[in-house]
């Protein structure tokens, strides 16, 4: 880590974007100190670029933004406040020092890996401990990690999250601190939970993460409904319990956040579901249906964007389409793609290669049955067939003007029996034949 201390200078000549330069410069020019902080510093140590580029200010706000007019004020509670810089279509966060000078600031930070501070020139400041904390793979809290997380709960998820991200060990006080403290994180937004949770998953360990979680009693304050999969026995198809099985896919799928929260939720249903046949096998019936909702509400109980959030619960619902164990016709498949949509194929792909891997039990990252269906469904698409809505050779404004009547959902429910009918035989899509069909059934009225 001496090396990577001795290249900051350069590294931070390179890469210090102009905004942040002017910005550090505008305060120094009126005898003040200024410095980048946290996660930026600790970055450029590691050889990495920063995504942001955090500033400490020795100004309280009112003196900021006198310098900063344009600046937005945000935050007013334990932690202080800071005052976001408009540059270039990018928002620059300074924040006054808080505690006594710089080193007093840096005291109060969450862990010693983030309570770094860099000048302008490239001198580091590290009165805790980052640098070495850094170099053995160590998260720890700066001070007393109870009075760290009493300051701010959300911070015990932020700490699994960085080790995750980072490599990390967690150590033992931090750990010991937190299960004391778990509780505490149900005082917190669940929009911050859910940021923070939504971080943790595209880590590069967020099924270690996960474990964590679990074991230090965290999850079991925002996430009671995942530890329902803890210690569920399987089938004959799966080693594992559902929890290992779930983790296992969560590794596995690329580092997408929809895709990450399907492979994490797709047998989420599974302990509501279970039963045992007279032979003593387990069964799961309809787990996917009950998987959707139940990932649907946990979603959205963390304020998860609606757009991930929507594809994810499809991803759950739809996983055990692509299990086959008998072939399908042509009819059958043009329906599943019509359900489905294309737009998810690829994504369900990727959640049946990790599910097929993480049963621990199966050859091959795809079934026989499965490879047959990909071929079946690129041979179809080849063929052109109407698989949506826009496919039809008809669309709304046909179905107003034979129906006689202004748009409303009766549009859409409309186009959805006529391509119910052209799935099942493609032939029909002609405008001659669907214009008479719309005609009949508008006489249906």
């Amino acid at each position: 880590m001496r090396t990577g201390r001795l290249l900051l200078p350069v590294r931070l000549s390179r890469l210090l974007p102009a905004p942040a330069r002017e910005i550090l410069g505008r305060i120094a020019a009126e005898g003040r100190q200024a410095v980048l902080v946290g996660g930026c510093v600790r970055d450029l140590l590691l050889g990495k670029t920063p995504k942001d580029w955090d500033i400490a200010a020795d100004l309280n706000i009112e003196g900021l933004l006198r310098l900063f007019p344009e600046g937005k004020v945000m935050g007013a509670d334990r932690q202080g406040q800071t005052l976001l810089i408009p540059r270039q279509g990018s928002p620059y966060e300074v924040t006054p020092f808080r505690g006594d000078g710089l080193e007093g600031d840096l005291a109060l930070r969450d862990f010693t890996i983030n309570a770094m501070a860099l000048s302008p020139q490239g001198r580091l400041y590290d009165p805790m401990g980052g640098q070495r904390d850094l170099a053995a793979g160590i998260l720890r809290a700066c001070g007393s990690p109870q009075d760290r997380i009493r300051e701010d709960p959300l911070r015990m998820l932020r700490a699994v999250r960085l080790a995750a991200d980072l490599d990390l060990a967690l150590d033992p006080a931090l750990v010991a601190a937190m299960q004391d403290q778990a509780p505490r994180l149900g005082q917190v937004a669940a929009e911050r939970i859910g940021a923070e949770f939504c971080r943790l998953m595209v880590t590069r360990r967020p099924a270690w993460g996960m474990e964590r979680l679990r074991e230090i009693g965290l999850l079991a304050v925002f996430a009671p409904e995942l530890l329902a999969m803890v210690g569920v026995e399987q089938n004959q198809y799966h080693a594992y319990t559902v929890w290992e099985h779930c983790l296992l896919a969560l590794a596995l799928v690329p580092p997408e956040l929809h895709l990450r929260l399907a492979a994490l939720l797709h047998d989420v249903g599974k302990p509501h579901t279970v039963s045992v046949d007279d032979e003593g096998n387990r069964h799961f019936y309809r787990h996917e249906q009950v998987g959707a909702e139940i990932a649907d509400g946990f979603l959205e109980r963390l304020r998860v964007e609606n757009r991930v959030r929507e594809r994810a619960v499809r991803l759950v619902r739809f996983h055990m389409d692509l299990h086959l164990e008998d072939r399908m016709s042509d009819s059958a498949i043009r329906r599943m793609i019509s359900r489905i949509g294309l737009d998810l194929m690829p994504d369900l792909l990727e959640l049946r290669r990790a599910d097929r891997l993480a049963s621990g039990t199966r050859e091959g990252d795809l079934s026989p049955e499965t490879i047959y269906l990909l071929e079946q469904v690129e041979r179809i698409l080849k063929e052109d067939a109407a698989l949506k809505v826009t496919d039809l050779a008809v669309d709304g404004h046909d179905v107003m003007q034979i129906f006689g009547r202004p748009p409303g959902p009766y549009v859409g429910q409309v186009l959805r029996r006529l391509l119910d009918e052209v799935v099942e035989e493609p032939e029909r899509n002609r405008r001659e034949w669907l214009l008479a069909r719309l005609q009949e059934m508008a006489g249906e009225r």
